[in-house]
């Protein structure tokens, strides 16, 4: 089992920055892939983001393309955290985000087996 925790959400202006933060903890090393994904109220959960940890800070990533040169995901494993780290933010980045972990290896597969709760992103325009 694996609980997570997500937070840093908040209001910010188009343009500006926020870094989430998504606290892991329980059987982390069962988890290899830890992902972001985002939701507004009508539409389906998003994918934004996903790292596969190498066991050092550091590992394989992939993005949506929506958020490509904008976000950057990582995972701390002293501190079994994984944040997104969001830059030149627009409106349509408001959402609900949510962090979560899987089993499996791949990246593009998008199907998480644990789920943190979500913390909300505002973007004014």
């Amino acid at each position: 089992q694996v609980q997570l925790v997500a937070s840093g959400g908040g209001l910010v202006q188009a343009g500006g920055s926020l870094r989430l933060s998504c606290a892991v903890s329980g059987r982390i090393f069962s988890r290899p892939v830890m992902g972001w994904f985002r939701q507004t109220p009508g539409k389906e959960r998003e994918f934004v983001a996903a790292i596969r940890w190498n066991g050092y800070n550091g590992g394989n990533t992939y993005y949506a393309d929506s958020v490509k040169g904008r976000f950057t995901i990582s995972r701390d494993g002293a501190k079994s955290t994984i944040y997104l780290q969001m830059r030149s933010l627009k409106p349509e980045d408001t959402a609900v985000y949510y962090c979560a972990a899987k089993y499996g290896t791949s990246l593009l597969e998008l199907t998480y087996d644990d789920w943190g709760q979500g913390t909300q992103v505002i973007v004014s325009s």
